[in-house]
């Protein structure tokens, strides 16, 4: 499990940014801070994999917490969480090796995502000793090997496996609200994946007409 270290003065950002790490099971938080200097001071003691990290922030911003951090070699990727959107800050930041760059306001699919690609970088480097082209270019776009099993626009592979985690129990029908509730995700997110489940055969749908008011459609797995 990937340890992850927060970085944001806004106690309620900081919260969110907590609960969305905590949505995926590849990682854990290790701890939160206020400032660019209470996160070098903790990574210098303590093992960290990734930082969710501000740019705006009191005693040291972001860019020179990364700068302190290229400069004192510490060995930790960093994904970029800020209202910052200029591009001199963006330029500044990929120059000096972040993993993905999210403006606030973002949704959990876009912070889920950022952190797939951090895990697509950690599988590549340590899956072999010996690196071949593929395995670099994997590593260097910060995404994952091509797979056989080619996914259409708008469907991202661990989102789909989420989804289909929630249809275990042959005999339970779900609505695309319920889904939705359950794993933080947007009612039209889940119906965009329900509907290419239930193309592929993964899924059956029911009408159910014992609402009170407007049907609504169910699924299960076949």
């Amino acid at each position: 499990m990937y340890k992850v270290l927060v970085v944001e003065d806004d106690p309620m950002v900081r919260m969110i940014n907590e609960q969305y790490v905590r949505m995926n099971k590849d990682f854990c938080i290790a701890s939160s801070v206020k400032n660019g200097q209470e996160a070098l001071d903790y990574i210098k003691e303590n093992k960290v994999d990734l930082v969710i990290l501000d740019v705006f922030m009191p005693f040291m911003n972001g860019v020179e917490f990364l700068k302190k951090l290229r400069e004192q070699k510490l060995k930790t990727e960093v994904i970029m969480v800020t209202a910052a959107n200029d591009t001199a800050t963006l330029e500044e930041t990929m120059h000096l090796g972040v993993i993905d760059y999210l403006v606030k306001p973002f949704a959990l699919e876009r912070f889920q995502v950022a952190l797939e690609k951090f895990t697509a970088k950690m599988n590549a480097i340590n899956g072999s000793d010996v690196l071949d082209q593929n395995l670099i270019d994997s590593i260097i776009s910060n995404s994952p090997q091509k797979k056989s099993k080619e996914y259409p626009k708008g469907i991202q592979e661990k989102t789909l496996e989420r989804i289909k985690s929630c249809f275990e129990n042959k005999n339970d029908w779900h609505s695309v609200e319920l889904i939705a509730e359950k794993l933080g995700i947007s009612i039209v997110t889940v119906r965009h994946y329900v509907n290419y489940l239930v193309k592929e055969g993964f899924l059956q749908e029911s009408i159910n007409y014992e609402t009170g008011g407007r049907p609504s459609m169910l699924y299960k797995k076949n």
